[in-house]
């Protein structure tokens, strides 16, 4: 994940903010008052932290928009926080439940923005946030008819994108032949705002999309609506099939060009570390990722990035991805597209064959122009792909295999062997999701076991997001490059375990996870492009680059930024705050920063899997 690219900037109203676009382009300053920066759900939790060196509770009220109090209580003195730096109160006013705007909270002498409650405060966020997709899409025009401002419009990137192999030698001297076949690996989505597309964080992410789709499937009810025919912005809007998926169909349909032919002989390093080349069978294996020979300078638009364009050497984590989501592809577009399914049962068994037969071939960061995605250990990556591939075959010899894997029926932080936290670089929980949350011939027991174990290891971040003074269910200090997108994959978790519970408590953990990425937090500020009073507006990307250069276009709503980050704080920008910041203060939107405010596909999803979970109540 060290490696992305540009994004810039946008203040664009908070759509369910009652005050106007301008005067919250004028809100700028800092409040006191830490919370959600664009309301409350009616029947759901409320709450705001405070940063007081008072050591006794504060009284708190909430006004109405005439000024009359509606709600009042006194503050919990939480004490010092250590992830914020500050010693804070909170305040919970749940029990607000009256659907209004221009709500204000008052504690002691500080006074809030105006807020709103309502039924469903992230509705558009769910859409914006899967916009962010369709306006990340190579090999096609952005068109000005499906984008928010017509300043988002652009000519396609790479539209005829047909590479051949990396030849020559790498950063470490090991030279590499290349090879005597080209593929037409046109489309998919840019990454990270760079031009580089990558195997590995495109399975998550699409599995990520795809998830919630399976998710609102088997719960029914209006969720399973959430993301209709025609209910998103995209040119594919009117062909009879859910939109989600219909932007999942354009990243699958990349993957799939990356498979290698059978047959292919190559040179490639075996084990780790390995800087020798062995000649292996590596047809059905997954090329790790396609990237220009060099990075292209910040601002470029898609269309006029002139570099090469190269396929890098096949990897066994990029096979696996590729066999996780097509098995995943192969069940949901079985009544759907039955030809579009077997191309994907195809490829998967072809996939999972191939990982079999090349079980440590690993990536090297070792190439100029992109980043790595390298991963050591592929024990998750083996299970996470025979997960999908029993749970849409039902076929016993994946289920023996599944229960060989240390994994077997884990959750994040229980299990025989807990299966870690969910991201690209640890997948196993994405299979215990699967096993827990699809229809399978998976027997009940295990079933049962599955979901236990993942709502243990829910429960244990809900303890955390309780033993946080901005209530964030992320516990300790350690706050890494992307922690936005940890948290948000942490929701997904703590979303499913509250469909597999009914327990409330989940499901409030969810929303805590929204409102410490939307503005309780203690830089008050939305991380979310065009969402809040202060939202993120200049993140790093190519295109979206108006902080760079007044040509490009500032971000659309509905784009996460990676968020704080003091555990690789390796650009300029995030230097000069290296042992000068509290954790969660780690943070400055700059289009420079790509540490801290860098936007990718895999913090993008668990976004619109959260939004579109919270909106479904």
């Amino acid at each position: 994940m060290f490696k992305r690219c540009l994004f810039a900037a946008t203040i664009l109203a908070g759509a369910l903010l009652s005050v106007t676009a301008e005067s919250q382009t004028a809100d700028r300053d800092k409040r006191a008052i830490r919370m959600s920066q664009i309301g409350f759900e009616t029947h759901g939790p409320k709450g705001a932290t405070l940063p007081s060196s008072a050591r006794q509770p504060l009284a708190w009220r909430v006004l109405d928009a005439a000024g009359q109090t509606v709600a009042q209580g006194r503050s919990e003195v939480f004490g010092q926080d250590a992830a914020s730096g500050e010693h804070v109160h909170l305040v919970d006013f749940s029990s607000l439940r009256t659907p209004g705007e221009a709500y204000r909270l008052v504690v002691g002498d500080q006074e809030s923005r105006p807020f709103v409650v309502l039924d469903h405060p992230h509705r558009a966020l769910q859409r914006d946030a899967l916009a962010f997709f369709y306006q990340n899409r190579a090999g096609v025009p952005i068109l000005a008819d499906h984008v928010s401002r017509p300043d988002l419009a652009r000519p396609a990137g790479h539209p005829r994108e047909s590479a051949t192999c990396f030849s020559g030698a790498d950063r470490f001297g090991v030279v590499w032949p290349g090879c005597d076949y080209t593929l037409d690996v046109t489309g998919g989505w840019y990454d990270a705002g760079d031009h580089g597309k990558y195997v590995v964080n495109g399975g998550i992410s699409v599995w990520m999309l795809l998830n919630a789709y399976e998710r609102a499937l088997a719960k029914g009810g209006p969720g399973a609506r959430a993301f209709a025919d025609g209910t998103a912005d995209i040119p594919e809007a009117g062909n009879g099939v859910d939109d989600l998926l219909d932007e999942a169909r354009y990243e699958l349909e990349f993957l799939l060009k990356m498979q290698i032919p059978d047959g292919v002989q190559a040179l490639v390093p075996v084990g780790r570390q390995s800087e020798t080349l062995t000649s292996r069978d590596v047809g059905g294996m997954a090329h790790h990722k396609v990237h220009d020979a060099k990075w292209t300078p910040q601002p470029t638009a898609p269309a006029d990035d002139r570099e090469t364009r190269l396929l890098y050497p096949p990897s066994t984590a990029a096979t696996l991805n590729l066999a996780a989501v097509t098995a995943q592809c192969a069940r949901i577009w079985r009544d759907i597209d039955i030809d579009f399914a077997r191309r994907c049962a195809s490829a998967s068994q072809r996939a999972y064959r191939a990982a079999l037969r090349n079980r440590e071939i690993y990536a090297r960061d070792a190439f100029e122009g992109g980043g790595g995605y390298g991963d050591e250990d592929l024990s998750d990556e083996f299970y996470w792909a025979t997960a999908e591939l029993y749970v849409s075959t039902g076929a016993d010899a994946y289920l023996a295999a599944l229960k060989t894997s240390p994994y077997y029926l884990g959750g994040p932080r229980s299990g025989a062997t807990a299966t870690g936290d969910p991201s690209w670089a640890s997948v196993a929980s994405l299979g215990s999701m699967s096993l827990a949350l699809v229809p399978s011939s998976l027997p009940e027991t295990d079933r049962a076991t599955v979901r236990g174990n993942l709502a243990a290891g829910a429960l244990a971040y809900v303890e955390e997001g309780w033993a946080a003074g901005y209530r964030v269910p992320f516990g300790g200090v350690d706050y890494p490059w992307g922690s936005n997108g940890a948290i948000l994959s942490r929701a997904v978790v703590m979303g499913l375990a509250f469909d597999f519970t009914g327990d409330w408590v989940y499901r409030n953990g969810v929303i805590q996870a929204l409102d410490y990425v939307l503005g309780r937090n203690p830089l008050d500020q939305s991380f979310v492009s065009g969402y809040g009073a202060r939202p993120m507006d200049h993140p790093h990307h190519r295109f979206w680059a108006k902080a760079a250069d007044p040509a490009y276009p500032a971000p659309p709503p509905g784009v996460v930024s990676g968020g704080p980050n003091n555990q690789a704080m390796a650009d300029d920008v995030a230097k000069t705050l290296a042992g000068r910041c509290a954790p969660q203060t780690c943070w400055v939107d700059d289009i420079s920063a790509y540490a801290l405010n860098e936007v990718a596909i895999n913090w993008n999803a668990p976004l619109v899997w959260a939004a579109a979970f919270v909106d479904d109540h």
